[in-house]
């Protein structure tokens, strides 16, 4: 179905009309009237669980908490130790974003550490003669690669919020680093289909290939060179990752391979606090993440426009039909107007009001899909597992859901030589050439446009959600499809379902360009599918779905439940 021009200009004047009446609406992030807050509740479940995408991870986290540290302290050690043993999706020459929840006064807040620009970016770098995007300037090699922020990040969380030292929630790390451990099939996968990108720089080839080969499945593989780097992150903080000796190294290797990286870029880098994003659904509470990451918005945006209509009577294709027009209406407002909150003024008392919500869900048609026809088609890639998440409870009730990226497969697939550390490239996640989409094919703006120190905007939506009895800690991987992993997460877990069953419910995403409803396969009978596509919808099957980890607790039974997806078995959700 075809709308006419006529129709569009209707549309587009209610939304502007809706946008004007109540872009003065609340502050960003305001709670609605009885939301219901963990800080009221006085329990706390008297043991831990954490749930994270490798096994090895997840128990230097127990490790940390049974050395008297708290949820905080977990983070830093679980998040470090992927770095070890997870490369080809996070580590410290990444970024990440975390929702954390302290229950002793029910402070939340998130944690920025999102990579920046450097001073010398310049979008010429990363097009083709022919103005097009030149894809291997910006996702391969130092060129593709922002300041990283998850050594600050953890620095920060250490400092400010857990009880051991930096040294004590490392050690694991530095220890799975120096001692080696097992290549996993995962891990070794990752490594082949990146071999020839790895074999082009010189120190990633030393670290990841054996004679020109990626250590095989079940190989104990070592990583001396980071153990040394975690090892000065440990004694002197994240000074000398920003301003010591491995920050010269680390400038040093990018200059001599083709990048503009400075001293004063490291030096200037900082971890920020912000105000979570809060809204009610349903008597559910959910704290997410704000800009520069798009997730919260799009997922506050989504529930906004679904909580006026009764979806409990509908059949699955009518509530699918809900939900992708909601996805749709969200991942426009992504593409217009978010980016990194120190640059770009954005309308977010208009993009979280519930009175915005109503008009977009004016525009929704009963029984047909809108087509997404505003901007011109783009393909977007397979999502892949190049970011992780995980979430811990701790004995007190302390939360943190994080979830931590180099961006795609092994980031550049460039290591800077004497430091062990793999580059990110999320210079691939600015809008490079405004209008053409990226390696998610999700399109941008000038409100994400590169510009020295600015960061990045990003998918990655940590969340935790409180209800009247119940509380989850949830966040996957899997670039655009991260916010729609999370957004359905979360409805499942309002629907009663138990950790298990969220992490393993099959999955469908809309990001409203390209106008096609990725899905999982096995989502929808094909009752449902033939119904969808006589509504107008395209489906096209996708293979790639994340690693979501989800801690839930259900606070009248005190039970706690952790899970990793059961798509990848070196994922570990434990109960302490």
């Amino acid at each position: 179905m075809k709308f006419s021009p006529r129709w569009r200009v209707i549309w587009l004047s209610l939304l502007l009309v809706c946008g004007a009446a109540f872009a003065a609406d609340g502050a960003p992030g305001q709670a609605p009237a009885g939301a219901v807050r963990l800080g009221q509740v006085a329990q706390r479940p008297g043991h831990a669980a954490i749930a994270s995408a490798n096994f090895h991870a997840t128990q230097a986290g127990l490790d940390v908490l049974a050395k008297g540290g708290n949820a905080f302290d977990a983070a830093v050690a679980v998040a470090a130790a992927l770095s070890v043993v997870e490369p080809e999706s996070s580590g410290l020459g990444g970024g990440f974003m975390a929702v954390l929840h302290r229950a002793s006064d029910g402070h939340d807040v998130f944690i920025d550490a999102r990579e920046v620009a450097p001073a010398a970016v310049d979008s010429k770098d990363y097009l083709n003669a022919d103005g097009s995007p030149n894809r291997d300037a910006s996702l391969k090699g130092p060129l593709s690669a922002g300041i990283p922020g998850e050594p600050a990040g953890l620095a920060l969380i250490a400092r400010r919020y857990g009880r051991l030292s930096l040294k004590q929630s490392l050690a694991p790390a530095i220890r799975l680093a120096r001692d080696g451990f097992r290549v996993d099939s995962r891990l070794h996968d990752e490594m082949v289909g990146q071999q020839k990108d790895l074999a082009r720089w010189p120190a990633s080839a030393a670290k990841y290939l054996v004679n020109g080969q990626p250590p095989s499945e079940g190989a104990v593989w070592r990583d001396p060179e980071q153990a040394r780097t975690l090892e000065l992150l440990a004694k002197h903080g994240d000074s000398d990752f920003y301003r010591g000796a491995t920050a010269k190294k680390l400038v040093a290797a990018v200059r001599a391979a083709g990048g503009n990286w400075t001293l004063a870029d490291l030096a200037s880098y900082r971890a920020k606090e912000r105000t979570p994003i809060s809204i009610n659904y349903r008597g559910y509470h959910i704290i997410t993440a704000p800009p520069p990451s798009s997730g919260g918005v799009a997922i506050a945006e989504i529930l906004n426009i679904l909580s006026g209509f009764d979806m409990s009577h509908l059949d699955q294709a009518h509530r699918v039909h809900l939900m992708v027009e909601a996805m749709r209406r969200a991942f426009r407002d992504h593409n217009d107007y978010l980016g990194d909150p120190d640059f770009v003024k954005m309308p977010l008392d208009m993009l979280l009001s519930p009175y915005y919500a109503d008009g977009l869900r004016q525009s929704i048609l009963a029984d047909r899909a809108t087509p997404s026809s505003m901007l011109p088609a783009a393909s977007a890639g397979e999502p892949g597992m190049h970011t992780t998440h995980f979430s811990i409870i701790d004995a007190d009730g302390n939360m943190a859901s994080v979830t931590s990226t180099v961006n795609y497969i092994m980031g550049s697939t460039f290591v800077a030589a004497g430091t062990g550390v793999l580059l990110n490239d999320e210079m691939d996640d600015f809008a490079l050439v405004p209008g053409k989409p990226n390696v998610y094919g999700l399109l941008g703006s000038v409100a994400n446009a590169p510009k020295p120190g600015k960061r990045m905007l990003s998918s990655m939506s940590p969340s935790i959600v409180i209800g009247p009895h119940s509380t989850a800690v949830i966040g996957s991987p899997g670039g655009s499809t991260i916010i729609t992993q999370v957004l359905e997460g979360i409805l499942h877990f309002i629907d009663g379902e138990s950790a298990q069953q969220i992490v393993a419910h099959k999955r469908f995403h809309h990001q409203y360009m390209p106008d096609v409803v990725a899905v999982e396969a096995g989502t929808f009978d094909p009752a449902t599918s033939a119904e969808l596509s006589r509504m107008g919808y395209t489906l096209k099957q996708r293979a790639s779905w994340g690693f979501m980890n989800v801690v839930t607790w259900n606070r009248k039974t005190n039970q706690l439940d952790a899970a990793s997806d059961p798509r990848h078995p070196s994922g570990l959700g434990k109960v302490q």
